[in-house]
Parts: structure tokens; sequence; C-alpha cells
């Protein structure tokens, strides 16, 4: 029923200027519009709702995430431009904060947006 729609991704703010720079500027998501009640962005086709909310704690672990290829220069480019990946102990993360699948099917960086929301680039086989 679903499974041939596309997509379309929520992510909360409770702040809408510092989350618009980050998605745009920072992560170059292309903008598309603001409603008032969220900000949408395009990210390769499919539709991020960065939703405004006034409370907000933020989860954990991952709420949203890129496949990528070619992890180690992106989370490079992306820590040049700010951007602080986490590291956790006892995961067995390099240097960048990449953490390599125990079996080799991917690799895995966090970083936080600033709301703190989790997010996640990954390279898989």
């Amino acid at each position: 029923m679903l499974g041939n729609k596309n997509i379309i991704a929520f992510v909360p703010t409770r702040n809408a200027e510092k989350a618009k720079a980050f998605y745009e500027s920072t992560l170059g998501l292309r903008f598309v519009s603001d409603d008032g009640f969220a900000m949408v962005f395009d990210a390769n086709g499919t539709m991020i709702r960065i939703a405004k909310v006034s409370k907000y704690d933020p989860w954990p672990f991952t709420i949203l995430g890129w496949q990528v290829t070619g992890i180690e220069k992106l989370v490079t480019d992306l820590r040049d431009k700010g951007v602080k990946f986490e590291i956790f102990e006892g995961f067995g993360q390099d240097e960048l904060g990449i953490w390599p699948a125990p079996d080799g099917s991917a690799k895995v960086a966090w970083f936080k947006d600033p709301d703190g929301n989790m997010l996640s680039v990954s390279q898989h086989k």
C-alpha cells in the first residue's frame, strides 16, 4: 500500500532560525518553504519537514540519517563546517568518529543538529 509512496521525514526544532541555517548552509539541503508550522527542505527528493515546537527533549538515538559514499571525506568536510561528531565510549570509532560495523558491512558517524537531535551518515557495502 505505502511501499511505492514517497517518505516525508519530520524533525523537531525549538529554534527555527538556527535549524534553517544548519540544514541549509551546513548540510546543504535545499530550502523549499516555511508554512509557519514547519520549514520544508528537499534532501535529494525526500521532503524533510523541520517542525517548529515550543518544547522538545531530544531522543538519545538517531532520528535522521543519510546513506553516503566516501564517508571519511564527507565527515572531514562537515567537521570543517563546524559539525562536531559524537564519540561513544567503547564503540571503537576512529579519530574522525566513524564506527566500523564488526562484520565490515557499514561505517557510521553520528552528529547533532542545533536542537540536539541525533543525526548520522553511513556508508554501506
